[in-house]
């Protein structure tokens, strides 16, 4: 085992996510694509494999645990603004019994993404080389998970049309985000925050939130 290999085993570790080999070889293998392709298509501004493992794939595994217990086996989820597939890549490596969807409307990206898929067989992704407002999914996401909107505002306004109903937000975020969930209710009121958690990222200074939404007629059901 090398040292990114140990670098990524030992933080997840740290995370208590316990990764199988498949998991860590999957993982390790993104990451070495990542850095390949980056070179020719500048898919991230992350350019050293060691802050991509903590920086990408531990961020995006930092969520796990969550959409492990909000989305049920066979339930589907969408990555919206998924730039290379973070977090929807880890989280498909790690959840094969989800069905995750990546969209993104770079086209370099998503081609990035499918690349990725086929050689780590994937078979749970469906990648979407799509403008979210253009997206009319033929039955609504049990969640919409996103760490690449500016503010609460403009995730919900602009995935609205994604979601079932009885379906959950998970807005991946720095600091616990006061101002933008004030500014959320002022347009939204019918949009509530349900959960907020502190995130634990291995490797990672600065503060880390999964914020937990959903409609209110959800909330009160």
């Amino acid at each position: 085992m090398n040292n990114l290999d140990v670098m990524l085993k030992s933080g997840a570790q740290d995370m208590g996510i316990a990764l199988t080999d498949e998991q860590l070889h999957k993982l390790r293998a993104y990451v070495d694509l990542l850095m390949k392709w980056n070179k020719v298509y500048n898919l991230t501004a992350i350019r050293t494999p060691e802050e991509m493992i903590s920086r990408h794939i531990l961020d995006s595994l930092s969520v796990l645990s969550y959409v492990e217990a909000m989305i049920p086996a066979g339930g589907n989820l969408i990555d919206v603004g998924s730039g290379p597939g973070l977090p929807g890549l880890p989280l498909a490596i790690m959840l094969p019994d989800r069905n995750i969807s990546t969209l993104d409307c770079v086209g370099k990206k998503t081609r990035f993404q499918v690349q990725v898929c086929n050689e780590l067989g994937l078979n749970n992704v469906t990648v979407l080389n799509e403008r979210v407002e253009n997206w009319q999914p033929e039955q609504g996401y049990d969640g919409v998970i996103s760490r690449a909107f500016s503010s609460l505002k403009d995730m919900i306004t602009g995935t609205d049309h994604l979601l079932r109903k009885g379906g959950l937000w998970l807005a991946m975020k720095g600091i616990h985000p006061e101002q933008e969930l004030d500014e959320l209710h002022s347009v939204r009121p019918d949009v509530v925050m349900t959960e907020s958690h502190p995130l634990e990222v291995a490797g990672c200074d600065g503060q880390r939130h999964l914020v937990i939404l959903e409609r209110m007629e959800t909330a009160q059901a």
